[in-house]
């Protein structure tokens, strides 16, 4: 896309960010690498608190999360320092680094670049300023401009806790900036063009009460009043029958207003309180309850326990427990969650705000489910208080658990109890103990999802969010969230209830311990909690502990599901699948998969999606201590979760599985390659952080084995930071494997790396190196892969001979490893390549047609297509266009399911190129067009710099000149994309000179 020139005036050195979107960078015109994802991660937590000290632990936590780098903070440094090394302008030295080091951390220094959220913040503001002096015009127009800065999600694929948590502030912030737009609009009486809009948003976002008032307003506006009621009925079907709530005020406002032909009134009007509906009547008893006198005899008890106090943020979950009840049954609501997460505080809160709809009282039953210091609450003694609670105390003196069940059955039959069972542990444990009387409630909370039970609401608690953990524990110690409170006592609140895990029982009890304290000891504890080691025995308090509510959910587990538990806490990443736990445990992927439901149905794992699951931050801690109290179990552990990062990483490589001859053989749990790619997606940023714990950990081969496997998974993926990271981070560790093989296959790795990025020099130097040491070990399969690489990359240089010679020694070599098919199609591959340039074009044709033999017969893909390629490249230099289509079609296709961009590109091109010989202009114009998109903004590969030389040509060719101009200087500021620069933009002036002189009437100006 085009540069943001809107950021910055200075186009020469001024530093550009664009964060509204896909992180992208500029310095002056060119656009800067920002490298691997975790560094971008880190960048964006300095970025965005420009000026501002953030600590090592504050980076750590906020990029990392619960999971760190097994070097722990000690990572940081290394990525400030490449940071700097891709920001800083030439010339400058650290002292005048764009990124500053400070006592306590680091800081972007103030000033030194400008960001697209900066620009938004302004115009949101400027629009704001408008808006309040009445100029709606103005205020739409600079809305307008300030939501044209985004190009999609906010920091889109950064990943990391902070990135994630400024991702969802931007996207909220631009929701209601688009509000306010329409809103604006509305009020302006431009209506029309606004409904549009906001169809979409409301589609978007169904249960957005505040968009579809908008749209209502709008469309009532216009005259379409049946549409506005329409907008309503839906809206209030979607919140009555899947949340269980009626509309908020100001739709129903503006809903009355329709109704009445009435234009809505404007925002800040105060909308008329609630009347009392029909509704509301469905909490009166329905019918006669027996007589009167009999209720006014007996004492109504309100047992619940005082509500917590500062009890913040469950909106949404307390509206689904307090919302209506159906009046002719006993309704059951079910609230799970891990412990510590505030399921009593959350229940007492709702029963509270309930208690007048049930005349005949208010119950509170500890079960002591989940107590350390308590057994848990027998039915039989829980009924026979029950009983008494109510007056029936006659039938409290069987032991028998049906017929005192049946007592208070009879016993409630005639009233309308509010009944609250906190902590129970199983479902059996409370359906004796449900009432009978039709309208009563009953509120139950548990660590357990108590599928068992039949419930009409569950609510499943997470943590809270950041601003809201924040929020409790700044009221818990006294201070203000708001103005009161200076910017480092924010910062420090936000990251000391980030390390509590947004744990409310953790906030609770490090608020207590830092209570009425000066703001140092905020501080001080933070450092304590930094420390893994130290932080579940910090979050004590007298009675209060988060260890100990954590050992008893722990130790109320089966002995299988303890064992489980204990290996996911040597898992090396944060997200977890039953792949994962099967080699930590050994066992197959559905006894994995069954430990996993078991442990979050216990509240011990949260379930992120269907398949996928994660540790929270403090239970992770936990996991890894009661790991490590059973060091009998880590090494099996560890070795198997690592040998299933190395058998995904062969699986995927295109290289085949027979060319690793060292190390774990076989696919593991894989059925092909595209099941081991789906795999490592799912690992994303964390994959180099697996290698890099695995290094860690003292497991050494296996982080080679997996950093080797990857190259070829990375690098078709454009992912050349990682890649690199993971190859230099291990290149000083390798002496220490046992697998001397590694010592030239990742020096061999560098080498195709720095060598698919263009670096000629630096691939030849690695794989020079791989050479040498190879030959010195006798190692004919290191040896034959070196030489490959060599030959390669002279023959992209146009050192055809010296090529030849490296591609004999590799066919010489090659008849000796008869495992590597991949290897020699490869350089059967090459030598067609060799002979096409020489016009030998029957030589050619065969070495292709033998390289997709043995493409196919390894199950290469990326080896099939790239020949495939190849040969339809050949069919049209020899006139035969219909074949070409043919054969490409095949290499599209696997290009596609590969996600190899350049590949696919190039593919585009060469059928671009097919159907214009074949006289279709049109389908020839329609694939050029599509290869110019796949190619994109982002790429800058040596073959990628290539199929953009290649597009340019096709473009002029079809006399495109201006397309094909703009998408040379498009290419010519990549990266390595100054290769011709020159000679292409002269042939293009010349291109268009000579058009111009071919225009009618030329020569008479």
């Amino acid at each position: 896309m085009p540069i943001p020139r809107e950021l910055s005036t200075d186009a020469n050195q001024q530093l550009r960010f664009a964060l509204l979107g896909p992180l992208q960078a500029w310095r002056g015109d060119a656009s800067l690498e920002l490298g691997p994802v975790r560094e971008q991660a880190l960048l964006i937590a300095l970025l965005l608190r420009p000026g501002r000290t953030v600590s090592r632990q504050q980076l750590l936590d906020g990029v990392w999360g619960a999971e760190p780098p097994g070097t722990g903070s000690r990572v940081i440094p290394v990525y400030v320092h490449r940071l700097r090394r891709r920001l800083d302008a030439r010339g400058n030295g650290s002292a005048n680094s764009v990124i500053d080091t400070v006592r306590g951390g680091y800081r972007f220094a103030p000033g030194s670049a400008c960001t697209d959220v900066a620009r938004w913040e302004e115009l949101a503001a400027e629009g704001r300023a408008a808006r309040d002096s009445g100029d709606l015009d103005a205020a739409v127009d600079a809305w307008s401009r300030a939501l044209g800065l985004f190009r999609g999600e906010p920091l889109a694929g950064i990943v990391g806790p902070f990135a994630e948590g400024e991702r969802l502030r931007l996207a909220e912030q631009r929701l209601l900036l688009l509000q306010d737009r329409v809103d604006c609009q509305l009020r302006a009486g431009h209506h029309a063009p606004a409904v549009g809009e906001l169809f979409s948003l409301t589609t978007a976002h169904p249960y957005n009460e505040a968009l579809a008032a908008l749209l209502m307003r709008a469309l009532h506006a216009g005259n379409r009043q049946s549409d506005a009621l329409d907008v309503y009925a839906a809206v209030r079907r979607r919140l009555v029958d899947e949340q269980g709530v009626e509309p908020g005020a100001e739709l129903r406002r503006v809903h009355e207003a329709v109704l009445r032909g009435d234009d809505s009134s404007p925002p800040g009007d105060t909308a008329p309180r609630q009347r009392r509906t029909a509704d509301d009547m469905t909490h009166r008893p329905s019918g006669p309850r027996g007589p009167e006198q009999a209720r006014h005899k007996r004492r109504v008890r309100h047992e619940l326990p005082v509500g917590t106090g500062n009890f913040t943020g469950r909106d949404r979950e307390l509206r689904l427990l307090v919302a209506p009840a159906d009046a002719r049954a006993v309704t059951v609501r079910a609230v799970d969650g891990m412990a510590g997460v505030g399921k009593t505080a959350l229940v007492v809160r709702a029963a509270r705000a309930l208690r007048d709809r049930y005349p005949d009282g208010c119950l509170f039953v500890d079960l002591h489910g989940h107590r350390e210091d308590r057994e848990a609450m027998g039915r039989q003694r829980v009924l026979r208080r029950l009983l008494r609670a109510v007056g029936a105390g006659d039938g409290e003196d069987s032991e028998d658990l049906d017929e005192l069940a049946a007592s208070w059955r009879a016993a409630t039959a005639s009233l309308r109890l509010l009944l609250v069972l906190d902590d129970a542990s199983r479902a059996e444990q409370v359906r004796p103990l449900l009432p009978a009387g039709s309208g009563s409630m009953v509120m139950v909370t548990s660590r357990r999802r108590l599928t068992g039970l039949d419930a009409d609401r569950r609510v499943s608690l997470s943590p809270l969010a950041i601003d809201e953990a924040a929020d409790l524990l700044t009221r818990i110690v006294g201070g203000e969230e708001g103005g009161d409170a200076s910017d480092h006592e924010r910062v420090a609140v936000r990251e000391l209830a980030t390390l509590c895990g947004r744990l409310p029982l953790a906030l609770r009890i490090v608020g207590a311990r830092i209570q009425d304290r000066p703001s140092w000891a905020v501080d001080a504890l933070a450092v304590r909690l930094a420390d893994d080691e130290r932080r579940l025995d910090e979050l004590t308090v007298e009675d209060r502990s988060v260890e100990a509510a954590f050992r008893i959910s722990y130790e109320q587990l089966p002995a299988a599901e303890q064992r489980a538990f204990r290996a996911l806490g040597l898992s090396p990443t944060v997200r977890l699948d039953r792949l994962t736990l099967a080699a930590l445990l050994d066992r197959t992927p559905s006894d994995a998969e069954r430990a996993l439901e078991s442990l979050a149905e216990a509240s011990l794992v949260q379930r992120v999606t269907a398949d996928r699951y994660r540790l929270h931050d403090l239970m992770a801690v936990y996991a890894r201590r009661v790991a490590t109290a059973s060091p009998e179990e880590v090494p099996a552990a560890q070795g198997g979760v690592f040998r299933l990062y190395v058998a995904a990483a062969r699986c995927a490589a295109d290289w085949g599985t027979s060319s690793f001859p060292t190390g774990p053989q076989g696919i593991g749990p894989f059925a092909d390659w595209e099941e081991a790619t789906a795999w490592l997606d799912e690992a994303g940023g964390e994959l180099v952080d697996v290698i890099g714990q695995a290094a860690a950990v003292g497991r050494l081969d296996e982080a080679c084995w997996i950093a080797e496997g990857v190259v070829d998974y990375l690098t078709r993926q454009g992912r050349f930071h990682e890649c690199r990271t993971a190859l230099e981070m291990l290149l000083p560790l390798v002496g220490q494997a046992t697998d001397r093989r590694m010592d030239s296959a990742l020096r061999t790795g560098l080498g195709i790396l720095n060598g698919l990025q263009g670096r000629y020099r630096q691939a030849r130097s690695w794989f020079t190196e791989a050479l040498d040491i190879s030959r010195r070990a006798g190692d004919r399969h290191e040896q034959a892969r070196a030489a490959a690489g060599l030959g390669t990359f002279a023959n992209l240089e146009g050192r055809i001979a010296e090529s030849m010679g490296h591609f004999a020694e590799v066919l010489r070599l090659a008849g000796e490893l008869t495992h590597d098919d991949w290897l020699t199609g490869s350089v059967m591959t090459r030598v067609g390549d060799v002979h096409h340039q020489l016009r030998e074009y029957d030589k050619a044709y065969d070495r292709y047609l033998e390289a997709i033999a043995l493409a196919e017969k390894g199950g290469s893909p990326r080896l099939l297509g790239k020949t495939l390629l190849r040969l339809g490249r050949l069919q049209l230099d020899l006139g035969r266009p219909a074949e070409a289509v043919g054969t490409l079609g095949k290499a599209e296709d696997l290009a596609r399911r590969l996600g190899d961009i350049p590949l696919y590109s190039a593919v585009l091109g060469r059928l671009s190129t097919a159907e214009a010989d074949l006289g279709n202009p049109e389908a020839a114009a329609e694939l050029r067009r599509r290869s110019h998109a796949v190619l994109g903004e982002q790429t800058g590969t040596a073959s990628e710099i290539a199929i953009r030389h290649r597009l340019i040509w096709h473009g002029a060719v079809a006399e495109d000149l201006a397309g094909a101009r703009d998408f040379f200087e498009r290419a010519t500021a990549l990266p390595v994309g100054d290769a011709n620069r020159a000679s292409i933009s002269r042939a293009l002036d010349d291109l268009d000179r000579r058009r111009q002189e071919r225009r009618p009437g030329a020569d008479e100006s």
